[in-house]
């Protein structure tokens, strides 16, 4: 994770902590050490940690900032908020919340496999891998 230009918020402030423990340096030098052997060059390696990491610690965020934590609280709170908002002002969002929000079996934390797949699916090797 960087620590350079950063909003407030949990992940800032564990920037803050100014040294990182040995479990989080053996994690990051496991996962160089993966993009490495699979051919990614160093510079390939800095943009894909990059992106990895901004991917997950954007969807962290993005989900502790949601209201609701459940099924039940999200046809309550999104139900509410259609039923609040004209329709005809704002279609897209209507429709993206009554065909795929509030549908059954809709769990927003699904949603952190797809995009983690096209983040994962974008990433190439930039060089053989070593031999």
């Amino acid at each position: 994770m960087s620590c350079g230009r950063r909003p407030p918020g949990p992940p800032a402030r564990a920037c803050r902590r100014g040294k990182p423990g040995p479990a989080t340096l053996r994690h990051h030098d496991a996962v160089i050490g993966s993009l490495r052997a699979a051919g990614f060059s160093v510079p390939m390696t800095g943009h894909a940690i990059s992106l990895i990491d901004s991917y997950l610690y954007g969807f962290v965020l993005q989900e502790l900032s949601l209201p609701f934590q459940d099924a039940a609280e999200v046809e309550e709170i999104a139900g509410a908020i259609v039923r609040e908002m004209p329709a005809d002002t704002y279609p897209h969002l209507t429709e993206l919340a009554t065909e795929r929000v509030l549908r059954p079996g809709y769990d927003y934390a699904d949603e952190f496999a797809f995009g983690l797949t096209l983040v994962l699916d974008a990433l190439h090797p930039d060089e053989p891998p070593p031999a």
